[in-house]
């Protein structure tokens, strides 16, 4: 562990405070929220499908507003500013490009699983309906590995900071920072993640915009767009960066940062499409939602950790010598490990205000990918290791409760592991950089599932397990060749885990498309996952239809007559397991209600103009993030001048505008009708129940 004294600058109870008082506030407020939701609208919390899915309701603003929270850890702020200080003003576009083309490229899985799987709740449901129990029991195993490190992650992080700016115990803090957040989350399910999450990120953006403005037009340690200028270029004479053009922090030019972004790449992949809460927000919105929810989130999410970086990680680099710098000589390798970047930019800075605001960013960064996580997994272990393994006769009573207790289970796990990374010395940089060569062998073997119709059974398997057998040798072997050693500090370095997260990617996808080839699936057609939850599926026709499902009659009865019949035209006890997982619907739905426009179905033809749009979008959007921006400055050699920067960090504050306009101002937009709702049905309550009570008292003088 790294020294921490330096940055100390408030007491314990600052710690303790926010976090345990600010995650309780968020508690009290979903709990209000929810109630007002389950009074006023047709959506309520007690049911699996909207704990779990939010009824497959939700609008593009909220959503993406959410994927930017949920994929804003506190290693997006942190790390993004430790590469800046490390390798320059690249580092932190190099971390927010090499992470946006997976939101992207989710616009499209987004689109398919609509296409192939409408009424799914976890994409691992694709997995066992496509190959049965033994896949997918693997690729659970995948899905909760990957949950499991991004969570331990997000709390190594966040106590990190805790710890360096209050000195609170970094035990206490893995323990008690999920509290709150298990506690909202269990009160509200996949819903009150989203409100949450639109709140975090609502603060997240105030408060970079905060750092930004104090930074370039109050600070006087930095003098501006040109006082910074000119203390990074003093900052290349005295600590020049190797393999970056001159040596300098304002260059695009830097080997060992282009080299981050490739892990970037294809660790981010892993991270994206194995996690369920990604797939969560798919599952969770129409079609056409989704595909706009993805790209905005993508562009959205891009502002924040280029934006934040190019305020804090410059300014650690800026101010490393300055004696209000609260680690002397700049920061040590353990602490450029820790990712007290950012926290040693704003302690010189602004002092105790600073670190206070730090520390609520953070906490906010923290939460809100937490919740997300906490009801990704919750569903995991609810629908595809509960139902399917141990209860397929489950009834949706049961399963909303093994969902609240699976979501406080994590809320222990996540704690107990990210404490383990501590007691062992695992620093979050060690952790962000190799996590990406144990997974991500999955990602090729995921996305043909959802994408080839041939690829078969063996094809997963051993494309998943040879990738990870590949992924460790490569990450072994090239520590070993290069640094003669195997250590942590050896295997925590740049090569080994660009070869460890490229072999493993590469070769799982490899894998799977060569056994497909020798012996595809001709059989296989997509109708077996579209039998995923037949009693959404029963709704589906009624729509079609032109009835109303909650006033027609889709009766319990109708509802098990359905999954019977879907039963009985099923093969062995693979398909059988799967009809039976996924008939869980809400028996408990109040029956008057009507189905709001926007919960209709969408045709296939519609389905497939969204998935042309997304396609071409996503490898747009890509191609101009990672090569037309990038490639053209690092060939060229390019380091920015005076004016060229000054354009850069001000394109960088108007691109955050926008982020903060679509991630705040669009879902208040989208949400008008429901708030005026809720609004008269208060209203209502408070001043039509005041007068029924004095008709009453009238009647009864009478």
């Amino acid at each position: 562990m790294s020294s921490t004294e330096g940055a100390q600058v408030l007491s314990q109870g600052v710690g303790y405070g926010v976090v345990l008082g600010i995650g309780f506030v968020f508690a009290i407020l979903m709990m209000g929220l929810s109630t007002l939701q389950n009074r006023y609208t047709t959506f309520k919390t007690g049911t699996s499908e909207e704990f779990n899915t939010a009824s497959r309701s939700v609008k593009p603003g909220l959503i993406a507003s959410g994927i930017v929270s949920a994929w804003t850890w506190a290693a997006t702020l942190l790390q993004s500013s430790t590469v800046t200080y490390e390798y320059g003003l690249c580092g932190g576009y190099y971390y927010a490009a090499g992470a946006t083309l997976q939101i992207f490229l989710m616009a499209v899985l987004a689109v398919r699983v609509k296409m192939i799987a409408p009424y799914c709740h976890t994409y691992l449901e694709i997995v066992q309906a496509r190959y049965g129990n033994t896949p997918h029991f693997i690729f659970v195993t995948y899905g909760l590995v990957t949950n499991l490190i991004v969570s331990s992650m997000l709390l190594l992080g966040g106590s990190a900071v805790v710890n360096a700016f209050t000195g609170m115990n970094i035990y206490a803090a893995n323990f008690l920072i999920p509290i709150g957040v298990m506690v909202y989350v269990i009160l509200g399910g996949l819903r009150a993640t989203f409100l949450c999450d639109y709140s975090h990120t609502l603060i997240l953006m105030i408060i970079i915009l905060y750092f930004y403005f104090y930074t370039y037009t109050e600070a006087e340690l930095i003098g501006g767009f040109e006082g910074m200028y000119q203390k990074l270029q003093q900052a290349a004479i005295e600590r020049p960066v190797s393999g970056n053009a001159g040596g300098s922090y304002m260059t695009l030019k830097s080997n060992y940062g282009l080299v981050f972004m490739i892990i970037q790449i294809f660790g981010g992949l892993g991270t994206v499409m194995l996690d369920q809460g990604y797939w969560q927000r798919a599952i969770a919105s129409k079609a056409k939602t989704a595909v706009r929810a993805y790209l905005l989130g993508g562009v959205a999410w891009f502002a924040v950790p280029l934006t934040f970086s190019s305020v804090m990680g410059l300014a650690a680099v800026a101010l490393a010598n300055n004696p209000a710098f609260p680690y002397h000589g700049g920061l040590s390798s353990g602490e450029i490990d820790a990712g007290l970047a950012a926290p040693a930019g704003v302690v010189a800075l602004l002092g105790k205000g600073g670190a206070v605001a730090m520390l609520i960013l953070l906490f906010m960064a923290v939460t809100s990918a937490a919740s997300s996580e906490m009801i990704a997994t919750s569903s995991i272990l609810t629908f595809d290791l509960y139902q399917i393994h141990f209860k397929p006769d489950a009834s949706p009573e049961a399963l909303i409760r093994v969902s609240h207790i699976m979501v406080g289970v994590w809320a222990i796990v996540m704690s107990c592991v990210a404490c383990l990374w501590n007691g062992i010395g695992v620093s979050l940089n060690w952790l962000f950089l190799f996590s990406g060569t144990l997974y991500t062998s999955a990602v090729g073997p995921i996305v043909m599932s959802v994408l080839w119709r041939k690829q078969t059974r063996l094809a997963v398997i051993c494309g998943a397990l040879g990738g990870t057998c590949i992924g460790v040798i490569c990450w072994l072997v090239v520590a070993k060749v290069y640094y003669g050693a195997l250590t942590v500090e050896t295997t925590g370095n740049m090569y080994p885990n660009l070869a460890g997260n490229m072999g493993s990617c590469c070769s799982g996808a490899l894998i799977s498309i060569i056994v497909t080839l020798i012996k595809p699936d001709n059989d296989f057609d997509w109708s077996e996952t579209k039998k995923i939850n037949p009693r959404g599926r029963a709704i589906d026709e009624q729509l079609k239809q032109g009835l109303n499902p909650t006033k027609d009659g889709l009766s319990k009865d109708n509802a098990n007559s359905d999954t019977a019949t879907a039963a009985g035209s099923e093969k062995g006890e693979k398909s059988d397991a799967m009809i039976r997982t996924n008939s869980v619907d809400d028996d408990n739905e109040d029956q008057s209600l009507t189905v709001p426009e926007e919960r209709r179905p969408e045709d296939y033809e519609t389905l497939k103009k969204s998935l042309r749009a997304a396609t071409w979008a996503s490898i747009i959007m890509s191609f101009i993030i990672v090569f037309l921006i990038p490639i053209p400055m690092f060939l060229s050699h390019y380091v920015f001048s005076v004016a060229f920067f000054k354009a850069w960090v001000i394109i960088c504050v108007i691109w955050l505008f926008v982020a903060a306009f679509i991630t705040s101002v669009l879902p208040l937009y989208e949400s008008r009708q429901a708030m005026m709702d809720i609004s008269r049905g208060v209203v209502r309550d408070a001043f039509g129940g005041g007068l029924r009570k004095k008709e009453v008292v009238t009647d009864s003088s009478a």
